[in-house]
């Protein structure tokens, strides 16, 4: 549940003239400015920190009931047009540490994928060309375990770093965690954080995503990663990363408003062609349509809301699930109060 609005920004406003803090707080900032939708609500609060201490100090002084959603280039996020009661932390300019420890590559969650790409081909590094296909910041990446052309992000994560909401960093091993297609969890459940899971727990298949994924409370967040990766032939990869790109913008709509794949993938098909095959393709609800280039794709198409963005996505899986009986899962999150 959201803490009180004006008891959290009164107990936020005093503590922040006591602590120095060195990041930037911005108030009702709209949330289209920092999505790839560009469009959406306003956060009560936006928190950019300047560096991974700095945010560590940001949490220690926030009320525990404060709501936290922590966003990289919004690519994977619709803010609801009533806006997010809470804080957003803004990780992206900020936690941009990336740089070679050994065999290992450590690459902090506000590091675009483009970027971490080309930074492991400089460095003779191969396996992470992949990078460069998906629109968004490890941090996202890690929290829904994003993938393309046939590859996945913790695939290559030998250990994570999290931060607590009390300000606490740990680190965790790929074995702590529940992962599959598009989904990562901390074993067991909602005592996550509070012991393993049961041997029957963690020979349970993850449990899907719910049609629409509401604000749940966040008690930890990805701040970085090392990633194992092969020593490998820089010209190659380079090379691999150029078509790679090159094969994104043949199928993707990267001229307009998007936040990448809307739906998953269902088990041995492939969202695109189930929404193709239904006749969805340039489908529009105001300003909210299904792409002409790639059906898997709902794109800003001129001054969409985010109740527009919502509508069409509902639409396109109600019409999916009619025609064909399959239940597509959103891989888009959606936040906030509608108006």
């Amino acid at each position: 549940m959201c803490a009180n609005p004006k008891t959290s920004h009164s107990a936020l406003s005093t503590q922040h003239s006591v602590l120095s803090l060195r990041g930037e707080m911005l108030h009702d900032e709209p949330m289209s400015r920092h999505t790839s939708w560009r469009a959406g609500g306003s956060a009560q609060r936006l928190y950019r920190p300047a560096d991974l201490a700095d945010l560590q100090a940001f949490l220690r002084q926030l009320p525990a009931d404060e709501p936290l959603l922590a966003v990289g280039l919004g690519s994977n996020l619709l803010v609801r047009d009533g806006g997010f009661r809470g804080t957003v932390l803004l990780m992206h300019g900020a936690l941009n540490d990336l740089r070679m420890g050994g065999d290992l590559l450590y690459v902090q969650a506000g590091v675009a994928g483009a970027k971490l790409a080309r930074f492991a081909a400089a460095n003779n590094f191969c396996g992470a060309e992949f990078f460069a296909g998906i629109p968004g910041t490890l941090g996202g990446m890690l929290a829904m375990n994003a993938g393309c052309y046939g590859s996945e992000t913790w695939q290559q994560v030998q250990r994570v770093q999290v931060l607590t909401r009390s300000g606490e960093l740990l680190e965790r091993v790929p074995q702590e965690y529940e992962i599959g297609y598009r989904h990562v969890a901390l074993k067991g459940g909602e005592g996550r954080g509070k012991g393993k899971a049961t041997e029957r727990e963690a020979s349970l298949p993850p449990s899907p995503p719910p049609i629409f994924e509401e604000f749940l409370p966040q008690e930890e967040f990805f701040v970085g990663a090392w990633l194992s990766l092969e020593t490998g032939d820089v010209e190659k990869a380079r090379q691999d990363i150029k078509a790679l790109m090159e094969k994104r913008s043949a199928s993707q709509p990267l001229r307009q408003p998007n936040a990448g794949s809307v739906f998953r993938n269902p088990p041995g098909d492939h969202a695109a062609r189930l929404i193709e095959g239904c006749g969805l393709k340039g489908k529009h609800i105001g300003g909210a349509q299904v792409s002409e280039k790639h059906a898997n794709f709902i794109v800003n198409a001129g001054d969409a809301t985010a109740a527009d963005i919502e509508s069409l996505i509902e639409e396109v899986r109600a019409t999916v699930e009619r025609k064909t009986g399959v239940q597509l899962h959103p891989e888009v999150r959606i936040v906030g109060e509608r108006i």
